[in-house]
């Protein structure tokens, strides 16, 4: 190395060191565990990003789920225990309904990028969201989502009559309203104790996420999976900044971490949406247990269900969450879960365009100014 060369890296290593020094490190929460998508690679990958995307002047230091944990992110924000935290809006129904209007039309769900970009969209360009937000002392920036959720079952499913009484937990109203629909007997108990609930036999199986056969170690007690599709977790806030933090930073730190955000909650959909469904399905036939397709008739009854229940789901918004104008609402999201399918089935498994395709038709179109002001 010539000494013109040797220079420049000492110079350049300076300007690294100086801008590190001048940087501002926001406190994060995913409030999940080490091996969980929302913190690997969701919040991993943003603590890579967001130095990139401000020009070294933002960084970020986890906050451990012991400490923050996903029901407590909430709490955190609004205490400035933490900057910017992974926020479950059905934790916070009362605080966000408008959002949670989302999480009741699982049914729609198309392919998980869609939906996650879909949610994304609808948030941002909802006043009642945003004014729920701002209220509640949160800042939206983006959502992602689950894998098509499916059966994780102690018994066989090959029909409709199959499923008559069978014991299933459920996730949530729109899953508890199909299984009363198609004769099954839904059961409101905590993920976490599915486990004992089914290796005791109090359920028979689950709605769930394929990926839940590894995160809450069900490969050991169910037998089957049954390959109905019932929809998607979708209804998320990966990136919720507190509003002090965020009026603190100028409008080009706003839109840079918006930026991380972004890249990260496609990541983030793409480990849970198919990545790590991929992987369990590969687990449960390492086990020996039995995927079982659809039949016909359980495949027939769960789409008239999917029409239907709109209606219901527009009941359930005006008279629970007290949501207005429900039907047009819905019908907005309806549209732009249709042109998120499009866009993401075009990006044909591409992470990076879907990420840029959300980057344009969303984030590129906000006043950072006065976004989430």
């Amino acid at each position: 190395m010539n000494k013109l060369a040797k220079l420049l890296a000492i110079a350049s290593l300076a300007a690294i060191a100086a801008g590190t020094a001048d940087a501002r490190e926001l406190r994060l929460a995913s409030g999940a565990p080490p091996a969980h998508p929302a913190t690997d690679p969701m919040y991993n990958s943003f603590m890579e990003f967001l130095p990139e995307e401000t020009n070294g002047e933002l960084t970020g230091l986890m906050i451990g789920p012991e400490v923050v944990g996903i029901v407590a992110v909430k709490q955190a924000l609004q205490s400035s225990l933490a900057e910017v935290g992974n926020v479950l809006p059905l934790f916070a129904a009362g605080d966000l309904p408008n959002t949670v209007l989302t999480a009741d039309l699982a049914f729609l769900a198309t392919t998980p990028h869609a939906m996650g970009a879909a949610v994304t969209e609808y948030v941002v360009t909802c006043e009642e969201c945003q004014a729920e937000f701002k209220a509640m002392g949160g800042v939206f920036l983006g959502a992602g989502s689950s894998d098509i959720y499916v059966l994780l079952t102690t018994k066989p499913v090959n029909s409709l009559a199959d499923l008559q009484g069978l014991r299933l937990r459920s996730g949530g109203a729109p899953y508890a309203r199909w299984a009363e629909a198609l004769g099954a007997a839904p059961a409101q108990v905590p993920v976490s104790d599915t486990f004992e609930s089914m290796s005791q036999g109090v359920l028979d199986g689950t709605m769930a996420s394929v990926s839940d056969l590894i995160s809450y170690r069900l490969v050991d007690v169910a037998k089957y999976i049954i390959d109905v599709p019932l929809g998607t977790y979708h209804t998320t806030s990966n990136f919720t900044v507190a509003s002090g933090t965020w009026a603190e930073l100028t409008p080009e730190l706003r839109a840079g971490l918006t930026r991380a955000a972004n890249r990260s909650s496609a990541l983030f959909t793409q480990s849970w949406g198919y990545d790590r469904a991929a992987a369990a399905r590969q687990a449960a036939l390492d086990a020996g247990m039995e995927i079982i397709p659809a039949s016909q008739d359980l495949l027939d009854a769960t789409n008239e269900f999917r029409f239907t229940d709109v209606a219901s789901a527009v009941e359930v918004a005006e008279s629970q969450l007290g949501v207005t104008n429900a039907a047009d609402k819905i019908a907005r999201f309806q549209a732009l879960v249709e042109k998120w399918t499009a866009i993401t089935d075009a990006a044909n498994g591409d992470v990076d365009a879907i990420a840029a395709a959300v980057q344009t038709e969303v984030w590129d179109k906000v006043d950072w100014s006065t976004y989430g002001l």
